[in-house]
């Protein structure tokens, strides 16, 4: 006769087994996109593709969206949103060349997976959305995964966070048709900024900002798409 705690002990193992091969497929998913997407491309900074290889992105994403989850582009999430396609993260991340002890701001938590690549490279990520489910859900994934150096805000991102200022870096994902200027005085002197400059109810320019001698110097990366920032921004465009 078969004891109860032998076939509980046999159900264990199998949902451990089953947990194991999900985690190894999706390792080598990740492994892949890296290599395909990214190295393929022109991302060469080594610890953004060491965090980007780390980073469990399919838990990001709710679970009808996982086995999608390292395609080459951009899914939905919650409240008309989205998480950027990995070679957009891995750039905006690269061309923010961060170092230990970096202060990073992100304006748009989104699902928290640009907060957590962030996280592996410098332990001070401070992120703001101002959609409080999203920013609560966010929260909650990132605790979960053990991200415990990111903190994450409800509130309207143009603002900033001046508590926490100067910023080495701060990441911009949605978009204006202007920098916030509360933004760029939480700069810090040479610090950089990236964010989505143009029309945000079409295509925009990723554009890289650096903060020279109290101005900013401009570069521009890339054409994007990205979802517009509301608040403050948004009253702003309507003028």
């Amino acid at each position: 006769m078969i004891s109860l705690m032998g076939i509980m002990a046999g159900f264990i193992l199998s949902f451990l087994f089953l947990a194991s091969a999900e985690n190894d497929i999706y390792t080598r998913l990740r492994l892949k996109m890296v290599k395909n997407q990214l190295e393929a491309r022109d991302i060469t900074d080594k610890k953004v593709l060491e965090a980007i290889a780390t980073v469990p992105r399919h838990l990001f994403v709710s679970p009808t969206y996982r086995s999608r989850a390292y395609e080459d582009y951009p899914l939905p999430i919650d409240e008309g949103q989205t998480i950027s396609q990995p070679y957009i993260v891995a750039l905006m991340t690269q061309c923010l060349n961060l170092k230990k002890g970096d202060k990073v701001l992100e304006i748009g938590t989104g699902s928290g997976y640009q907060a957590a690549v962030l996280a592996h490279l410098t332990d001070q990520v401070y992120s703001i959305e101002i959609r409080k489910n999203l920013a609560k859900k966010a929260s909650e994934t990132l605790k979960k995964l053990n991200y415990n150096q990111v903190k994450v805000k409800w509130g309207d991102g143009y603002f900033g966070w001046p508590e926490y200022a100067p910023f080495e870096a701060i990441i911009v994902t949605c978009a204006a048709n202007h920098v916030p200027p509360p933004l760029l005085k939480q700069l810090k002197e040479g610090g950089r900024l990236i964010i989505p400059l143009g029309s945000t109810l079409y295509f925009q320019t990723l554009t890289l900002i650096t903060k020279i001698k109290g101005k900013p110097r401009v570069k521009h990366v890339l054409g994007v798409r990205f979802v517009p920032m509301i608040g403050e921004a948004q009253k702003k465009n309507g003028r």
